[in-house]
């Protein structure tokens, strides 16, 4: 259980990407198709995440 929460900590979902950089959903897609967000990835049919570190490199690009 303890690996399962550690793993699932590395991902976050729309909802926290939204939060963490203050986007909305349509300009967090239009940065990804411009190449200029990193891109979400899979986990079944209808989930997706993102890499919570790729998500915090990108802010702090942004800040820097």
């Amino acid at each position: 259980l303890f690996a399962l929460m550690s793993v699932h900590s590395h991902f976050l979902r729309l909802k926290q990407v939204k939060e963490i950089t203050c986007l909305s959903k349509s300009s967090i897609y239009r940065l990804m198709e411009e190449g200029d967000f990193p891109k979400q990835h899979s986990l079944g049919a209808r989930s997706v995440v993102w890499v919570k570190s790729q998500v915090e490199d990108w802010c702090a690009q942004k800040m820097g």
